[in-house]
């Protein structure tokens, strides 16, 4: 009994599986990895904001201060009025201006900001990176940097709207017919032209020959009938 209790516990046990292999996650786009990196930093401002701030009381203002405290980290150089290298594009020398984030750059992170929010279950019309005055300061940094570092961003937006307002090409014009072959129809269509009214104008030669020649022979005959009637009569 006690063997065969054993081999019944034996044939219990389970059998030492492997572990099972981690399936390969899938791999996480440039766009889609950044826009969950700028969600958590996101996220971890709120938390470290004084006082602390939640996601449901979060408003455009609390997004531009965010916008403003990121400029601490930022490696764009925007030369200040009384700078002698205002408005110059490439300085020749360095100056004491600050660095600050490029406008490109923090228009970039509101668009994927804005997407993240909505895809996290939160309704559209509450999106405060939506907001309206998030979009005004973002237009006044985009004009301030352009004075401060000679960049016309207007000018190359404009030209990019030209390139997609261009009409597209005309089609293709339809095929036409060679020159040569239409001078070889031409041809031959007069060749036979003059072939036919050759022919007519042999045929018409031909009729008039044989009524001339049967005209003569019923003249002739007519004549040799008569003569022996009239000796006759004499």
């Amino acid at each position: 009994m006690e063997g065969g209790g054993g081999g019944a516990d034996a044939q219990a046990q389970p059998v030492a599986q492997a572990p099972p292999a981690m399936q390969p996650t899938q791999q996480l786009s440039r766009y889609e990895s950044q826009k969950r990196r700028d969600w958590n930093t996101f996220l971890q401002y709120l938390r470290n904001h004084r006082p602390p701030l939640t996601l449901a009381r979060c408003s455009g203002a609390h997004v531009i201060e965010f916008l403003k405290y990121l400029d601490q980290f930022g490696k764009t150089k925007v030369h200040a009025s009384g700078c002698a290298y205002y408005g110059q594009p490439s300085p020749p020398a360095p100056c004491p201006c600050p660095l600050r984030q490029a406008w490109g750059s923090l228009d970039a992170l509101i668009g994927r900001l804005r997407a993240a929010y909505e895809e996290s279950g939160h309704a559209p019309e509450s999106n405060p990176f939506a907001a309206r005055a998030v979009r005004i300061y973002l237009r006044e940094v985009r004009d301030a940097q352009a004075k401060a570092r000679g960049i016309p961003y207007e000018k190359k937006k404009r030209k990019r709207t030209q390139q997609q307002q261009q009409p597209p090409p005309p089609p293709p014009p339809p095929p036409q017919h060679q020159p040569g072959a239409a001078a070889g129809e031409a041809s031959s269509s007069s060749s036979a032209a003059a072939a036919a009214v050759a022919a007519e104008g042999s045929g018409s030669s031909a009729a008039a020959t044989s009524q001339t020649g049967g005209g003569g022979s019923t003249t002739t005959t007519t004549a040799s009938a008569a003569a022996p009637t009239t000796a006759t009569r004499v």
